[in-house]
């Protein structure tokens, strides 16, 4: 079976769906399924709004046809709703072609806040995306819900993996820094609420992997933050490795792979309780779910309570690449049983 994927997220971007992607990638050939990418890859670009490192693909039609039909894909998936994404949409409405996607990002969340775009009008944009798919796969149940109370139709699930082999406790970084460490990585921008993280009154270190557009902010209202910059790779694993927890302040985030990715190197999670968030992290088991400063004082206390092995077996269990493949092609084959029954 050959799998066309989508995507407008894609290298040198450092963020969960491109790890997440490359990791099926792998999984999915050891199963006998080998997965094909559309990306932004030699197609001309502009740089986001807002946010001037990341770059939006200005595809063509013609090329993405050539694309599609040199891979001869048994099944096509749309993993993000940009302009690759569109423009492979457009390709398969026209020949009437079957296709599956994937709601992955909170973009109406993330355009209010950058934009004050009304989120109704957002996600009106995407209903009518995603209602093309024969299929819209989704990470968690209670995303399932939410997106079904606000209209959308055919909703599968389809969880994130985290590479586990990649990301293990094994070998820690060396921080020369007080403890406990509490470690958050991701996109330094607004949307991640990194603030509300950084004002804590904490004992140890705070520290803050990734780059964005308000790092230099951010740097300049916090001097005692520790920002390292931009991670890959076993440079990364090592130093969630290190760290004592690992906090995940995000409002806007479907799910949060940088969750998995610290609990497969055994870091507790400190976590917002909101939505899909809530389904990753079983309090007192693997981390904490926060409302306030003073639950984070009190989740902080706590922490000795949480075994680490507890957090790696969370991530091979539950988040493994395997599952993630064998979800796919299960909802794909129920998805094709469908549509031959019409």
């Amino acid at each position: 079976m050959r799998i066309l994927i989508a995507t407008d997220a894609w290298h040198p971007q450092v963020n969960g769906v491109v790890r997440t992607l490359t990791s099926l990638a792998r999984s999915a050939a050891v199963l006998g399924t080998n997965v094909d990418f559309l990306t932004p890859d030699g197609f001309p670009s502009l740089p986001v709004p807002t946010y001037p490192a990341l770059r939006f693909a200005l595809p063509n039609q013609r090329e993405i046809a050539r694309r599609i039909e040199e891979v001869a894909p048994d099944a096509i998936h749309i993993a993000t709703e940009g302009p690759i994404g569109w423009a492979v949409r457009a390709y398969c409405r026209r020949r009437n072609l079957a296709f599956t996607t994937s709601y992955t990002t909170r973009f109406p969340e993330y355009i209010a806040v950058r934009a004050g775009v009304p989120t109704a009008l957002s996600y009106a944009v995407l209903r009518r995306f995603h209602a093309a798919g024969a299929m819209t796969m989704v990470a968690t149940e209670s995303l399932r819900r939410e997106l079904s109370a606000s209209g959308f139709r055919k909703i599968g699930a389809w969880t994130r993996g985290v590479d586990t082999d990649l990301f293990n406790p094994d070998h820690p970084a060396e921080l020369n820094l007080p403890r406990p460490v509490f470690i958050t990585m991701g996109r330094v921008a607004v949307e991640k609420n990194l603030e509300a993280f950084l004002s804590l009154d904490l004992p140890g270190s705070k520290v803050v992997i990734g780059e964005g557009p308000q790092r230099a902010e951010l740097e300049q209202r916090f001097p005692e933050v520790h920002f390292l910059g931009e991670k890959t790779g076993r440079d990364l694993s090592s130093h969630l490795a290190v760290a004592d927890v690992f906090v995940f302040p995000s409002l806007t985030d479907t799910f949060g792979v940088v969750q998995l990715e610290a609990l497969a190197c055994g870091t507790p999670v400190i976590s917002c309780p909101r939505g899909s968030l809530t389904e990753i992290i079983r309090p007192g088991v693997e981390g904490f779910l926060i409302k306030s400063v003073e639950e984070g004082c009190d989740a902080v206390g706590r922490l000795g309570t949480i075994e680490r092995a507890a957090c790696r077996r969370r991530a091979e269990e539950a988040y493994s690449p395997d599952v993630v493949v064998g979800q796919y092609l299960d909802l794909y084959s129920r998805v094709q049983s469908a549509l031959v029954s019409r």
